[in-house]
């Protein structure tokens, strides 16, 4: 694809969190059942529903550009989504495994945030005020998403995590 203006850029952005969404929806449940925590695992499930969302509103966001609403392969989350599978995988402790997932799914929002924020700023260089809105309910919803990880990282998971150091 020929970015050789901001639309194209935007356009070129917006598909690729489009793909990248849709494949998340196929990851959390996976990331989901592998969380030994229960307010870790509840926090997948809920963000699997929000991803869901964010999934239409990205099909509303085409549907404001004049665009089909199909996902352009984007690498990047391929590589985040196979290095949380390689989480989701592993053996061993469940503290250990907990930290990982949320390490990996920190590195999925922070893309998401960056991702999303570029193509809000493209979309309102262009003055597509309906655009910026959805993209920023989004991007509000991925910050949230990861302050929400942090919480858990910091309060249950670490405690888990020193108690099993400590008898290791």
């Amino acid at each position: 694809m020929k970015l050789n203006d901001f639309r194209s850029l935007l356009t070129h952005e917006v598909r690729d969190l489009l793909y990248a969404e849709k494949q998340l929806v196929k990851a959390l449940p996976k990331m989901a059942e592998a969380a030994s925590n229960e307010a870790l695992r509840e926090a997948f499930e809920s963000h699997l529903e929000e991803t869901k969302g964010q999934v239409s509103r990205l099909e509303r966001v085409c549907e404001e550009l004049g665009i089909a609403a199909r996902g352009e392969k984007c690498e990047a989350m391929l590589g985040l989504i196979e290095e949380g599978q390689e989480r989701v995988d592993s053996d061993g402790n469940d503290a250990v495994r907990d930290a990982a997932l949320i390490s990996a799914a920190q590195r999925v929002e922070h893309y998401e945030i960056a991702a999303y924020g570029s193509a809000r700023a493209f979309a309102e260089l262009l003055g597509l005020d309906t655009v910026v809105s959805l993209l920023q309910e989004t991007l509000d919803e991925e910050s949230a998403a990861d302050e929400k990880l942090n919480s858990i990282a910091l309060t249950v998971v670490n405690e888990r995590a020193l108690a099993s150091a400590a008898t290791s």
